[in-house]
């Protein structure tokens, strides 16, 4: 078995916001941008506008405003969303000759657990939390050219009118894989960036990278021992949505 944790959602420089989560863990999930000027096939254009209603119910149960409260950029609504992962249609698509490289090998049973960074709307210790948002049990990966038109509407990668060379889309499986009801913390700031905790860094048998570093990686940090990750997972507690929000 093969791990990777990949970072998603929107934040500092990828965006210039980090979406919201609370003391007990529910969060709302919020895709980068689409690079501007990017063209899609006709109708399958996704823009932000999608997940005001999930950040507007979150700000209701939390008496906050999301302009003047959370600071929400609206210039994100007159641009496209980057929407990957999809977890209503279990994909998430990548570079294979760059970020992605690690995935294109990767087969049934193999695992992609998804991390990024939110801002807490509580008394935290730290800025941002950084926490496991969902999970990826792989089915298979193919390359984009071969997803026929009738699923372009599935990932990000093959919504746009130019498809990426090395591109790869990552279909998992159903039932296993989704988002987190609540995501689940897992950093802390250390040595001067965020990196895993240790107790959590022990508990999953610790990852490819120097002591936990999490904050940015050109290259998708590896589960040294995939198996002992998910004995942990079990014990969260965590139930899969197949939605985005």
């Amino acid at each position: 078995m093969k791990g990777l944790l990949v970072r998603i959602g929107v934040d500092q420089a990828y965006g210039g916001w980090n979406a919201p989560v609370d003391a007990e863990g529910n969060f709302v999930y919020v895709p980068i941008p689409e690079k501007l000027g990017t063209a899609f096939h006709p109708g399958l254009e996704r823009r932000f506008g999608e997940v005001l209603p999930a950040l507007n119910r979150f700000c209701q149960e939390h008496e906050c405003h999301l302009s003047d409260d959370l600071s929400f950029p609206d210039e994100l609504l007159h641009g496209a969303m980057h929407l990957d992962p999809d977890f209503e249609c279990l994909t998430y698509g990548d570079e294979g000759g760059r970020r992605g490289a690690g995935m294109v090998s990767m087969g049934d049973g193999d695992l992609l657990v998804f991390y990024g960074s939110l801002r807490p709307v509580h008394d935290c210790e730290h800025r941002l939390i950084y926490a496991l948002m969902g999970i990826y049990v792989v089915k298979e990966v193919v390359p984009v050219g071969s997803v026929p038109s009738e699923r372009w509407y599935e990932n990000a990668h093959v919504r746009k009118a130019k498809l990426g060379e090395t591109d790869i889309i990552v279909r998992a499986k159903a039932k296993v894989s989704g988002r987190f009801d609540r995501c689940i913390p897992i950093g802390e700031w250390r040595d001067h960036s965020y990196r895993v905790r240790k107790d959590v860094l022990d508990a999953w048998g610790g990852l490819s990278v120097k002591d936990g570093f999490i904050q940015r990686s050109a290259v998708p940090p590896a589960l040294s021992k995939p198996q002992q990750f998910m004995y942990w997972l079990r014990k969260q507690g965590v139930q899969l949505i197949q939605r985005n929000n």
